[in-house]
Parts: structure tokens; sequence; C-alpha cells
């Protein structure tokens, strides 16, 4: 009778171990695939499947697939991780100013030539844009996608702005790039005035060159020439006088447009800068030894910062110089009647932006209405002015692939600015 029940319990019992193995396989298949599908869901790819490679072959290639899918993914986030490095390092190293806002208004990407053109600190939603220029916030917030607008901000920035529209993790996004075409428009204007001026140096030349020659001749001959006869002067003297006088004007409106001329020559025949590498401090101890005398008669006191100390800039020794030694006159004039007689020489170096140098001074300023025009060719504010040391000025910083830029708050200071990229 036992042994009627011994081969059953033994089955039964084999059933079981059977079915708990089975069960714990299933299981441990379960988990193994629940550990997978989360590792790829919340993109961890560091897990690795081979403690239970002992439970057989199957198991064994069930565990190696599941890694090399794992390392395919973790090939493929690596990529993708390099490649948005890769954009960003770009985005941030163009010219071109890059930003980027949602539908809130939130800033998502702002590259450092954005910045550098709007100098608008913390710069985290487009309504910041209003500090620049609340007209400029508005038209850029009605910007249609594809759509470009010009906007002039001030003397120094005139904007190019074109919108781009994209979706992004389930927002929608505008995307703003930024040019400042002012550089572009100077030099077309600077190339319009020599054009300008080469024709009337052409025209004026071959007209007063001959009138004075012949000025100083007939001169020679009413001096020489002239005598008394008996019935008195062949020339009645009021009207000999008048001659005289007459052909004096002449003459000196002949010179004065010779000097003219030749101002319009200096202007236009300005020679490519030779450049190199200069310390900004021996600019500026060179200016202003050639200058101590005048400096000392005036009682103006030269002030010099530089940061750091060893700023340096690539450019034309003698060119910026001059233009240095042409702003401090300007600066001498200026502060001439005023209590601050200091003149500050600056120098600061801002990495991937370039150099700057400036010249300050508190004095008197330049009207808003003047300003706008100081740097046009023979406009000048002051009586014996000649109006064109500022258009030389920019027009040697723009040879040099930088710009020179004013501004001046009357009564309180004046800065000119020298950027040199």
């Amino acid at each position: 009778m036992q042994e009627l029940w011994l081969a059953p319990g033994i089955l039964l019992l084999v059933t079981g171990f059977l079915t708990g193995e089975m069960i714990y396989y299933v299981n441990s298949i379960n988990h193994k695939l629940a550990r997978f599908l989360d590792s790829i869901r919340f993109m961890d790819f560091s897990s690795s499947f081979t403690s239970d490679s002992k439970m057989g072959g199957s198991f064994r290639e069930v565990n190696m697939a599941f890694n090399e899918v794992m390392e395919v993914f973790k090939q493929t986030r690596a990529e993708k991780e390099e490649q948005m490095l890769f954009l960003q390092v770009i985005v941030q190293h163009i010219n071109t100013g890059i930003i980027s806002f949602n539908t809130e208004g939130k800033i998502g990407i702002i590259n450092n030539a954005a910045k550098h053109l709007l100098q608008i600190p913390q710069f985290r939603d487009i309504k910041d844009l209003g500090k620049l220029s609340p007209k400029l916030l508005r038209e850029v917030v009605e910007m249609k996608p594809g759509q470009r607008i010009s906007f002039k901000v001030n003397a120094n920035l005139h904007l190019i702005v074109q919108s781009a529209a994209l979706k992004m993790g389930g927002k929608s996004w505008t995307l703003l790039s930024l040019q400042n075409i002012n550089a572009e428009l100077q030099s077309n204007e600077l190339e319009a005035w020599q054009n300008l001026t080469k024709v009337l140096r052409h025209e004026i030349m071959n007209s007063i060159t001959p009138i004075s020659s012949l000025v100083d001749s007939l001169r020679t001959i009413l001096d020489e020439d002239s005598y008394v006869q008996q019935e008195g002067f062949l020339i009645k003297k009021d009207g000999f006088k008048d001659i005289q006088e007459g052909l004096d004007t002449i003459a000196n409106r002949s010179r004065g447009l010779v000097t003219f001329v030749n101002a319009y020559r200096d202007y236009t025949n300005i020679p490519e800068p030779k450049k190199e590498l200069v310390q900004v401090r021996n600019l500026f101890e060179n200016v202003t030894g050639l200058m101590r005398e005048e400096l000392k008669s005036n009682q103006i006191d030269i002030q010099t910062e530089l940061l750091p100390e060893e700023t340096e800039v690539l450019c034309d020794a003698d060119q910026i110089s001059m233009i240095l030694i042409n702003l401090i006159k300007n600066a001498c004039e200026s502060v001439q009647n005023q209590a601050d007689r200091s003149i500050i020489l600056r120098g600061i170096c801002q990495g991937d932006m370039g150099t700057m140098i400036q010249v300050e001074d508190h004095g008197a300023g330049i009207i808003p209405e003047a300003l706008e025009w100081i740097f046009v060719p023979f406009y000048t504010t002051k009586k014996t002015g000649s109006g064109i040391g500022l258009a030389i000025s920019r027009q040697i910083m723009n040879l040099h692939r930088g710009s020179l830029q004013a501004i001046s708050i009357p009564g309180e200071k004046t800065v000119f600015t020298m950027n040199f990229k």
C-alpha cells in the first residue's frame, strides 16, 4: 500500500519543483525585461545583464542581446550629447546674435554675440528687450516667422532682425537672429564720400590751379607794367586799387580752395595700416609724451587705466597715435573752461570680443543734434576747425576692421571708443 503512494508522491514533488523553477525563470525574465525597459525609459544605460548567465546558454544569449542594445543606446546618447555640445559651441562663437524664446517670453538660448550687441544685464525674458527700446520689443513680439526687419536703436546700433518658428519639447519657440549693420552702413557712407571727394578734387583742381596762376601773373603785370603818362595814370588810382584788392581777394580765395582740396586729399589717401601687436601702455606713453608741453601749459591731467596691465592691440601704431592725439586735443578744448581738467585714457581687453580703447573727458560735451554729424567730413562745431579730424579717425578705424564711436552727456562726460576686433 505504501509503494502505491510513494510513486505519486515523488511525481508530485518533482512536478511542484519544476513548476517552481518555471515560475522563477518566468519571473526572472519578467524582472529582467522590466529593468531593461526602465533603463530605456529613464535613459539610464549603466546597467548590465550578466548575473544569471549561469542559468543556461539561452539566458546568456538574452543577457548579451540586452547588453548590446544598452551599448547601442549609450553610444547614441553620447553622440547626441556631443552633437549638442558642438552646436552650443558654434552658436556661442558665431558673430550673429541668436536669441530664442517661448510663448511665455522665457529666454531659451542667448549667445555671446547677442549679449554684446544688446548689452542688457539679466536678460531672462524677451520683455527685458524693452530696457533697450520699447519700440524694438513691440516689433519683435509682432514679427511673423520668416519676417525680417531693420531697426536703428541708436547712432552706433542698427539691427537687422530675422525671425523663425520651431517646436521643441511640446512648446512653440521663436528664434531671432540679430546683426548690427552699422559698420556696413558707415562703410557704404564712407565709400560714397570718397567717390564724391575724388570727383570734387579732380574738378576743383582743374579750375583753381590755372586761376591761381593767372591771378599771380596779373598782379605781377600790374605791379611792373603800370606807369604814369603825361595825362596821368594809365589806370585810375581808385580803379587800380579796386583791381588790386579784387585780385588779392581772388588769390586768397584760390589759396583757400586749394587748402580745402588738400584736406580732401588727406581724407581719401590714407594708406593701408601696417599692423603689429602693440602694448596699449606704450601707445599711451608715446602720445602723452608728444603732448606733454601742451598738456602742461593748459594744466590738464592725463590718467591711464589698463584692464589688464598687459593689454595689447593689433594695429598700425602711427595711425592709432594720430587718432589718440586728435581725440586728446578735442578733449583738451572741451575741458578748457572746466574745474575738472582731467582726461582718462582707458584700455580694456574683452577676450574674444576684442580690445577697446577709450578717451573720456568731463567737459562741455556734444549736443545730441551734433553727435550724429561729427564724423561727417568737413562738419565742425568749432570756429577754426576743419571738420576733417574725426572723419579721418573713423576711416582709419574702418581700415583696421574696427569702429570709432562716441557718446556724450553735455556738461557731464564725453567718451570716444575705439573697438578693435
